[in-house]
């Protein structure tokens, strides 16, 4: 049955499915993703910075990095908190209050995990490197775990609420809208932070930091509960489709990684995500160093620099998907966008040879511009390398796929910068090291992309899926 029609009941009284999702609460509803990319400016940003700057910490950027990249390293409970909230209504409701529970969660451990950098701050300025310092850090890993805990038990919920207020009509356009709306996030984030931290010094790190950490979270949690008031209630179908949430309550990890891997075609396509995504991401923890090292920004300059890297992604994501993607198709599309992201990294390392800061501004709106064609082409793609039978099992699989390879960027940037930082010396050439990673993965990339044969997996996958689903859940 259509779930998007009324059905009649046994005792012949007919129900009628929810209305139709409005345009103003798709954009209401982007309100938390808009959220979640203000808190990444805060934790990938803000604290990077201060961890690793010779200025204020100095924590080599591989600890500082493994740290950080521990909140996206516990994504695989991702799927365990989506069986929560199919299974076990709370207070009413499916989603809703996971949801508002965790935006409480996550926005309580980012300010925990600040009182622990204070902690490890004055064990550093006292006795220095030691056992009671990398206890800290071993503290402060812990405390971005349970952040990603947070993050999971109410972004998961919130991903199958989309699922649950869309029809097959308006679902894209869904997607889209809060995808926007993240990037905005980011921008309205970095544009925020920066102001609150313009006259920041390490004499009053402490106190800006804390009251940064006491405003934005609160506006964020404030988004959240805005963003889902009365959504699930009037416009929920979880109900109609009963039956479709019963045998998705059973599907594991285990049976996630057999449907990735039922079709060649499904697994050229994810071994082209995880590189492109190394490649988009390495970046993370090192782009505010760069800017304070090389260029000599301030740390509120630094963070902007999200700013004109979101709004050169918002415009990249727009211009695909609406021009480039319907002239030129959506495969042709990625590894031209895999191109352009490489020759954006090399501009980023030309930008370090002038030390002005305009210019790497300047390159860091292309880099945007370069993501936002990347990224939109890449997840359109993914959406036509989809059976619509699993096409909730496919994403979900998809968002645990990025996290992990975002949590690998993460490390793997810090450790390569202090690699580069041992063979090389330079800032600069540490620095240029990374991006030059970065750049040989993006056309790595669009390599491997050629292998992607979407006709193929049309005639194969959807065969294989069956099967796999028929093995695994009826089994």
């Amino acid at each position: 049955m259509n779930p998007s029609t009324p059905f009649v009941s046994g005792l012949g009284a007919e129900v009628i499915s929810p209305p139709k999702l409005p345009l103003q609460t798709m954009f209401r509803l982007g309100l938390f993703q808009m959220a979640l990319g203000m808190m990444s400016i805060l934790t990938l940003g803000v604290l990077n910075r201060i961890l690793i700057d010779q200025e204020f910490l100095a924590v080599p950027a591989t600890l500082a990095g493994g740290a950080l990249a521990m909140y996206q390293f516990v994504s695989p409970a991702r799927v365990w908190f989506g069986q929560l909230s199919d299974a076990k209504p709370w207070l009413g409701y499916h989603r809703t209050t996971y949801i508002r529970c965790g935006s409480i969660l996550f926005a309580l451990c980012a300010f925990g995990a600040v009182q622990v950098i204070w902690r490890l701050a004055a064990t550093l300025e006292t006795v220095g490197w030691g056992a009671i310092a990398y206890g800290w850090v071993a503290l402060l890993a812990l405390m971005f775990a349970l952040y990603g805990l947070c993050i999971s038990s109410c972004s998961t919920p919130f991903a199958a609420l989309l699922v649950d207020v869309s029809d097959e009509e308006n679902r894209s356009k869904l997607v889209g809208i809060v995808w926007a709306m993240l990037m905005v996030g980011i921008v309205l984030g970095a544009v925020s932070s920066g102001f609150l931290l313009k006259s920041l010094t390490p004499e009053n790190l402490e106190s800006s930091i804390n009251q940064l950490f006491i405003a934005i979270p609160t506006c964020v949690v404030g988004l959240i509960f805005t963003a889902t008031a009365g959504v699930e209630k009037r416009y929920s179908r979880y109900r109609f489709r009963s039956a479709i949430a019963g045998r998705e309550d059973q599907v594991t990890l285990k049976t996630a990684l057999k449907v990735l891997t039922a079709s060649r075609q499904t697994g050229f396509f994810f071994c082209f995500l995880g590189v492109m995504t190394l490649g988009l991401f390495l970046q993370q923890p090192i782009l505010e160093p760069y800017a304070g090292e090389v260029f000599g920004m301030t740390v509120a300059q630094s963070t902007q620099l999200n700013a004109f890297w979101g709004i050169g992604t918002l415009f990249g994501i727009t211009l695909t998907g609406f021009l480039i993607v319907p002239r030129f198709g959506k495969q042709t599309t990625a590894r031209w966008g895999c191109r352009v992201v490489a020759g954006c990294f090399i501009l980023v390392i030309l930008a370090g040879l002038t030390r002005t800061p305009s210019v790497l501004q300047l390159s860091m709106l292309c880099l945007g511009l370069g993501f936002g064609l990347t990224t939109n082409s890449a997840v359109s793609l993914m959406l036509d390398l989809t059976a619509a039978e699993t096409a909730g099992t496919f994403i979900g699989a998809w968002g645990l796929a990025q996290a992990l390879a975002q949590a690998s960027a993460t490390v793997l940037g810090g450790v390569l910068l202090d690699l580069g930082r041992s063979l090389l010396g330079q800032p600069l050439l540490a620095y240029g090291f990374v991006f030059t990673i970065e750049a040989v993965l993006m056309l790595l990339a669009a390599v491997l992309l050629q292998r992607v044969n979407v006709d193929e997996f049309r005639d194969k996958t959807k065969t294989a899926i069956a099967t796999v689903l028929a093995h695994e859940l009826d089994g």
